[in-house]
């Protein structure tokens, strides 16, 4: 198989959490222009169904789950109706993250506990599902999304980098677990990058100066450049990569 060829994601079937715009979309976008049938899941119905139809307009294969990531049913849900209808899932994306900025002062029980269940526990329950029904055709490509912050942390944004360490461990413990059954699982770690979420920041001539200062790119990162680093995680290229964390920030977490 030429190099090209193993880029393909021709006849694999994705899940993209949280792909209704943003980072997600893009990835969602990449995934069904390289041939794959991709599942959009969020909570927007509406904004889903737009990004699907810009899909398929695009000549891609696209649908759409409407859930609340943390009602774990129907994750567990969606994956049964997949593997019942094609018999096959190939590819899941833990893209979904909520933030909370505040300092951990003022984070009460249920604060942490409702970011958690957003952030960590509902990826953990969907990558069981997930590698479950992989194992049955035994091959998967499993791709949590953390970020820098797993690793770097900023004053008054404590339980945040908390879920995405989690993240990192749960992408490790899969990929050990797994692994020999031909299921991959690794890490994509985003730094700023000029989302929808986050036009306001990116604009802002301060944050602008901060990301020429901090980033040895200087510049926000824009969605699309995402694209490239999980078609490679998601496809037949990387079939020896597993248990990593690929960080595309533009070089910020190296700079000091």
């Amino acid at each position: 198989m030429g190099i090209l060829k193993k880029f393909s994601l021709e006849n694999r079937i994705a899940i993209i959490t949280g792909s209704g715009r943003g980072l997600g979309f893009e990835i969602a976008r990449a995934f069904a222009e390289a041939g794959a049938h991709v599942w959009l899941t969020g909570r927007n119905a509406e904004a889903l169904e737009q990004a699907a139809g810009t899909l398929r307009q695009a000549g891609g294969k696209a649908d759409y789950a409407a859930f609340d990531i943390a009602d774990t049913a129907a994750g567990t849900a969606l994956v049964h109706r997949i593997m019942d209808e094609f018999g096959h899932l190939d590819i899941l994306v833990n893209n979904v993250g909520a933030r909370d900025r505040r300092p951990l002062s003022e984070f009460s029980d249920e604060d942490v506990l409702e970011l958690i269940r957003t952030d960590l526990t509902s990826s953990v329950s969907l990558s069981r599902d997930a590698a479950q029904a992989m194992n049955t055709n035994g091959y998967g490509r499993i791709i949590t999304i953390t970020s820098i912050l797993g690793h770097i942390v900023r004053p008054g944004d404590a339980i945040y980098p908390v879920a995405k360490q989690g993240l990192t461990g749960l992408m490790r413990a899969i990929a050990v677990e797994y692994g020999a059954r031909g299921i991959t699982s690794n890490a994509i770690a985003p730094g700023m990058f000029a989302t929808e979420t986050n036009a306001a920041l990116a604009e802002n001539p301060d944050m602008v100066a901060f990301a020429k200062l901090r980033v040895p790119l200087e510049r926000w990162g824009r969605p699309d450049e995402i694209a490239g680093a999980a078609l490679f995680l998601a496809s037949d290229a990387s079939s020896f990569v597993n248990g990593h964390v690929l960080t595309v920030d533009g070089g910020m977490s190296v700079r000091l």
